[in-house]
């Protein structure tokens, strides 16, 4: 084996080498990590919303005159919206999920100010929201038409006795029980109301992305009739983007007293949640691409300089017999100790640097795998970029080799 004396040869010619070296360590241990944060953003732009998000669009109306009989305005909207051509079904409300606004409040198990409680993200619909948002009610009941009550924008919401849960707010509820068989049971809001949940959902995200309890919504039977109603409407599948202009001309054109805006799909709404996320990503792995090329460039200048620094030796070698393949082994072996050694210490360094950014920033631990991989892809990239270098050593004519001083 060649191991020992190219080893040997390394040791007294360190200084580059060992260049190179922290070179592929720097980039294993920035490699790993970004990946782990694209992997951790990724699978988090892909969760589900539990909404049928590709039919689902928003459109806000409000009003400026002060003689509007708001609720009125509000039934006769939806009940227009619901009978137009295409649609599935409307509801009024006062968010979406990944919206990235809306209301919450503690929910707790037991009555009082010393008990604690655990956020939950509150959207008001009637009897019509769930089969708007697309969701899927798993256990209890959905709300019928004598549960909904109107919000009163000067005493502020006075809480109907019932709601329906998400399985995860069940779950934080009531640990101990099965989500479905949370129904019937008795929970408390503004420290002391009870109320009594009547259903339970599959899931239905919170409108924030980034909030520990995304998956805690709580539906509660109420509707909005302040000036400003928030509709969202469910289309027949493949008519969302036709129906939007002309929603927003029914709208307009059956009160001109108001302003008819904010049209938005859910896909464009999940689109703006994650757009800082989607561009980490990009902006993750162009740095990742751009430190392997210099990791590439760099491994092919000292090979290339090795080349012509031995170009004597090589000869005397190939003058002696060696043939072709022992020459561009020497050198891909040699580059192969080089990269081990950087990328066992970048691997070193991957997990101290993701232990603290574990602490600090509260991101998710290095999934076991990814080391390995980055490894081996660094060996590969050390390889394929020695290759060239070390091919052109192998074609070295003994006889030019022998003359060179």
């Amino acid at each position: 084996m060649e191991l020992g004396p190219i080893w040997r040869a390394l040791i007294r010619n360190k200084s580059s080498y060992i260049l190179i070296a922290l070179q592929i360590a720097a980039t294993m241990a920035l490699m790993v990590n970004a990946v782990s944060i694209i992997q951790e953003r990724t699978r988090m732009m892909s969760r589900s919303s539990g909404t049928d998000e590709a039919n689902i669009f928003q459109i806000y109306s409000m009003s400026f005159d002060p003689a509007q009989d708001y609720q009125a305005m509000v039934a006769a909207d939806l009940d227009a919206i619901r009978g137009f051509p295409g649609v599935a079904n409307a509801v009024v409300t006062n968010s979406l999920p990944l919206r990235q606004g809306g209301w919450s409040q503690d929910l707790k198990t037991e009555p009082g100010t010393d008990n604690e409680g655990s956020g939950v993200a509150i959207y008001f619909v009637d009897e019509h929201g769930v089969d708007t948002f697309g969701l899927n009610l798993v256990a209890g009941r959905n709300f019928e038409v004598t549960d909904v009550s109107w919000f009163d924008p000067d005493a502020g919401p006075r809480w109907p006795g019932l709601v329906i849960i998400t399985e995860a707010m069940a779950t934080e509820l009531f640990p101990d029980a099965r989500p479905a068989d949370t129904v019937g049971k008795t929970a408390y809001i503004d420290n002391d109301i009870p109320v009594t949940i009547i259903g339970v959902l599959e899931k239905m995200q919170a409108p924030w992305k980034d909030w520990a309890g995304v998956e805690r919504s709580m539906l509660v039977p109420m509707k909005r009739g302040d000036g400003f109603a928030r509709y969202v409407i469910r289309a027949e599948p493949g008519y969302r983007d036709e129906l939007i202009p002309q929603i927003e001309q029914m709208l307009a054109e059956r009160d001109t007293g108001r302003v008819v805006d904010g049209a938005a799909t859910m896909t464009e709404i999940r689109a703006n949640a994650y757009l800082e996320d989607s561009a980490m990503i990009k902006l993750l792995v162009f740095i990742v691409s751009l430190l392997t090329a210099i990791t590439s460039l760099g491994i092919v200048g000292l090979a290339s300089f090795s080349v012509a620094r031995r170009t004597k030796q090589i000869g005397t070698r190939r003058a002696l017999g060696a043939p072709k393949a022992a020459i561009l082994r020497y050198f891909m072996l040699e580059n192969f100790l080089i990269s081990s050694v950087g990328v066992v210490s970048g691997a070193v360094i991957a997990v101290g640097l993701n232990m603290w950014m574990v602490q600090r920033f509260n991101l998710t631990p290095i999934s076991w795998y990814i080391i390995p991989v980055a490894m081996i892809a660094l060996w590969l990239v050390g390889q394929c970029a020695v290759y060239g270098p070390a091919r052109r050593a192998s074609l070295v004519s003994p006889a030019i080799a022998t003359r060179s001083v």
